[in-house]
């Protein structure tokens, strides 16, 4: 058996070193044919994309080295008439895959870092003299880390003026993970300085650049046209929701149960399945190729989320800490394993990803974190509906979940709360709920105090805590009406309980006895607890809470029948 390649991620190690190799050359043939100069191609973090571009580099490029020898064998070679190109371009390499910085200033320091080496990979631009003396000098501060944020931003396109010049033939331009440095920058505040700077530096060169002979540009998000491919007229993109390339990153079903055979694996083919498939690519199943590998290198380990602990997460983790009321409502359904439909906008712009939940939806599904089925159009909008799409994402959203508890109440105080209201111990139970609303309103709140946040936050937070012993449902019918939560015992001797949440605000009249009062006879007058009835669930707590500010009551009907 071949050896599992982690970690690499340059086409001609893996495949002169005799690493796996999941055959996706015919990338080459599409990429060539299809229409559009320049390809942006989005795709979760890990899923080939560094391969794949590292592969195209490999085979159109006209080194003095042949490179014909690395794709023996492959799926290419059925086409003849696209094997006559390879070796027959110049070609610019650019990753911008570490370029993840705290601030704008480092952030131009590893700039300067990698043109300085990319114009030393193309150093014989300088034995010519097809360069005057003033690009000579230019070349010369990109390779000394001498040259201004201004002159940085040009440095893509002149590179390929000054390598067609030396050639005498048009370039091809490679960028993988083009917005590494976005998202840093977005996470660590300095957004706008570093979208001025791509826009500037992708647009010159892939924008009326008659030295330009066909590019492709990956990363993660599609990000706004607007944002930095302004006029980029000659700009293609093929994201997940495409139907181009949707074989070509990640891996297929079939690829699967072929290495399932190879690797002895097989017989754990389902539960491979449930851990790491779900995406839709198109109306392509595929699998997360970072998970596979991991998980064939050492198949003892077992199965378990590589992928998600493969990078911080942090601007996922950001963006939902500030989500709305309505967004972690949804996530209520998606943790409880159902899916909710959205509208999907592919034109994200990552600086208003925080200000509408339908380009937080989108930027979770292009992130990986979702995944989309059953499109339908109303009107000019398209719909989708969405889910978590593996155990591996879903373990990802229970961790953050988890984490705001754990910034708002202790792990053992979280615990005992739970425990003591699954027991009945409402006292308990109100008592640390009390220290939890009250730490939880300056956590959850962005921009004033919403008791909704603080309530969908504590339902996430039982959903994932009792997802074994108990099925936790928010805001569904039952009898008359709908309740605001019911927490279904699996074991039908155990206590089953249901809870309705009001909130007063600070000049309303009511009490909160009065209004406690009120939510239990709204379940009793509604026949919420029917549903646990029907069950067999003879134990039943039905519970009143108000909140006002930071002050909250409970109080409680027992109703064993």
């Amino acid at each position: 058996m071949k050896r599992i390649p982690l970690g690499i991620s340059d086409f001609k190690t893996v495949i002169e070193e005799d690493y796996l190799f999941v055959d996706k050359s015919e990338l080459i043939k599409e990429f060539w044919d299809i229409d559009g100069q320049t390809i942006l191609v989005p795709r979760p973090r890990r899923f080939g994309k560094t391969l794949n571009l590292s592969m195209i580099k490999y085979f159109f490029e006209n080194s003095s080295n042949d490179n014909g020898y690395l794709f023996k064998g492959l799926n290419i070679e059925n086409h003849k008439e696209i094997m006559e190109l390879q070796g027959k371009y110049p070609v610019i390499y650019l990753t911008f895959k570490d370029e993840k910085h705290s601030s704008f200033e480092y952030l131009k320091a590893g700039l300067r870092n990698i043109l300085s080496k990319l114009y030393q990979d193309h150093k014989y631009c300088l034995n010519t003299d097809k360069i005057d003396n003033i690009d000579k000098e230019y070349y010369n501060s990109i390779i000394n880390k001498k040259a201004d944020i201004i002159d940085l931003s040009n440095a893509l396109k002149k590179l390929s003026q000054y390598v067609h010049s030396y050639f005498d033939k048009k370039v091809m331009i490679l960028v993988d993970e083009y917005d590494v440095p976005i998202q840093a920058a977005y996470v660590s505040n300095y957004y706008n300085e570093a979208i001025e700077f791509m826009r500037n530096f992708l647009s010159g060169a892939f924008k009326d650049n008659s030295s330009l002979q066909k590019g492709m540009i990956t990363g993660i998000l599609r990000v706004a046209r607007e944002s930095i491919f302004s006029g980029l007229n000659n700009l293609k993109v093929e994201g997940i929701l495409s139907h181009k390339f949707n074989d070509k990153f990640g891996f297929t079903e079939s690829e699967i149960e072929k290495l399932a055979l190879q690797y002895d694996i097989k017989e754990n083919l389902i539960n491979i399945k449930e851990w790491y498939n779900g995406y839709f690519f198109g109306d392509t199943t595929i699998y997360n190729p970072w998970s596979i590998l991991n998980y064939i290198s050492n198949p003892k380990e077992g199965l378990k989320p590589y992928w998600v602990n493969s990078s911080s997460n942090d601007l996922v983790k950001v963006v939902l800490s500030k989500s709305t009321a309505d967004v972690k409502s949804d996530l209520e359904e998606l943790i409880s394993g159902n899916s909710i439909t959205k509208i999907i906008d592919e034109n994200i712009v990552m600086g208003d990803i925080e200000k509408s939940s339908n380009n937080l939806w989108s930027f979770l599904l292009f992130t990986g974190y979702l995944k989309a089925k059953e499109a339908y159009r109303k009107d000019e909008d398209i719909f989708y509906n969405l889910s978590i799409p593996n155990r591996e994402v879903r373990s990802l959203y229970k961790n953050i979940i988890e984490n705001w508890f754990l910034d708002t109440i202790t792990r053992n105080n979280y615990d005992i709360m739970i425990n003591s209201l699954i027991n009945g111990d409402i006292k308990i139970f109100g008592k640390l709920l009390k220290q939890f609303v009250i730490k939880s309103i300056s956590y959850f709140d962005v921009g004033g105090y919403e008791g909704e946040k603080v309530y969908h936050a504590f339902v996430l937070g039982m959903l994932i805590s009792l997802n074994d012993t108990h099925e936790v449902l928010s805001n569904r019918e039952s009898g008359y009406g709908r309740y605001d939560v019911m927490i279904i015992p699996r074991d039908i001797s155990k206590l089953g309980i249901v809870i309705e949440f009001k909130k007063l605000d600070a000049d309303d009249d009511e009490t909160l006895e009065e209004t406690a009062e009120e939510a239990l006879k709204q379940i009793k007058d509604k026949k919420y607890s029917i549903t646990l009835e029907n069950r067999g669930i003879k134990n039943i707590k039905e519970i009143g809470i108000v909140f006002k500010g930071k002050d909250i009551y409970i109080k409680e009907n027992d109703n064993e029948k």
